[in-house]
């Protein structure tokens, strides 16, 4: 799965935080920018994020 800058995905743990668009990707570190939840870094390592519809 290729996640780049722009993406929208979802955070398959947190649903509540609603959907994110991804501001950056700097190796597995994952930055994205959530609808409830505001800005996260996700470790790609340990979170499979998944593709928004």
């Amino acid at each position: 799965m290729l996640i780049t800058p722009g993406t929208f995905v979802r955070h398959p743990g947190q649903p509540d935080w609603g959907l994110g668009q991804v501001q950056s990707v700097v190796g597995d570190r994952i930055t994205v920018n959530f609808e409830h939840a505001g800005k996260v870094v996700i470790n790609s390592r340990v979170i499979d994020l998944e593709l928004a519809d």
